[in-house]
């Protein structure tokens, strides 16, 4: 699994989205390094990590990852995806997440997907698969980056050409796997299990997102014992990227208040 480290310090370690990888966290990546040790991975089938084996394995390999390094507590933040994978880490190892702060988090079960959420992700799937990436690419920028309310012209278009590169690379590592790229999830049930998740925790939602991940936001926030949350305005799925100058300030406040 492909690792980047900087900094020096108390171990915070970043998780992508699923239509990203590790390069979303570009701006954390300046703005956190002087108080921080920083890792960023990319998990199997994004930026430079390859599918050597399935299913897909993202939570365990992560664990695997920061027990050969040595690092025996660490804080964590997670986007979409990998926020799902970091509640995964909280509840399968809870002594080694000290922090965590999920941000527009994905979970694995309960959502109650819109019927126009499931003709846009059976739009690309069509794509994938008559393999036409532009097509693939351009639908996950409308329904994430844009969001539901926006127009492409709403967007900053670097955000949108940062994630297009991102999630392009993604399709190609995964397209001969399509049909089977399945991932085994450490936790299954985390969804029913948030009550077990320890560390305090910050939640964080675009407020240009969709409903269904409010909604989630605001689960997380009421059944996950230390947590608090707060949404972002004028960004949709990936606030980190989309708004550094509200996302940053926000985040690195909750870390010294956890880990000082």
């Amino acid at each position: 699994m492909h690792l980047e480290q900087t900094g020096s310090g108390f171990p915070v370690l970043f998780v992508h989205e699923a239509i990203a990888d590790s390069r979303m966290w570009e701006p954390q990546w300046r703005s956190f390094a002087d108080r921080y040790r920083l890792l960023r991975v990319d998990l199997a089938g994004f930026g430079q990590t390859p599918i050597e084996r399935l299913p897909l394995t993202h939570a365990s390999d992560v664990i695997a990852l920061l027990d050969e390094l040595g690092i025996e507590e660490t804080a964590v933040v997670g986007g979409s995806m990998g926020g799902r994978v970091s509640l995964e880490l909280a509840v399968a190892r809870p002594e080694l997440v000290k922090a965590l702060v999920l941000m527009d988090s994905g979970l694995p079960s309960g959502i109650e997907w819109s019927e126009g959420m499931r003709e846009q992700w059976a739009a690309e799937n069509a794509a994938v698969e008559r393999g036409d990436f532009d097509a693939a690419v351009e639908i996950t920028l409308r329904m994430w980056v844009d969001g539901p309310r926006r127009q492409p012209s709403d967007v900053d278009p670097r955000v949108r050409t940062a994630v297009a590169e991102m999630q392009r690379r993604a399709l190609e590592l995964q397209e001969p796997h399509w049909e089977d790229g399945d991932e085994e999830l450490l936790v299954p049930d985390v969804a029913d299990r948030l009550g077990e998740v320890r560390p305090p925790t910050l939640v964080i939602v675009g407020e240009e997102d969709y409903d269904e991940m409010q909604a989630v936001a605001r689960k997380l926030a009421a059944e996950i014992p230390d947590a608090r949350l707060e949404t972002i305005p004028g960004a949709a799925h990936i606030p980190s990227l989309e708004r550094p100058e509200l996302f940053d300030p926000l985040v690195l406040s909750f870390l010294q208040s956890v880990l000082s």
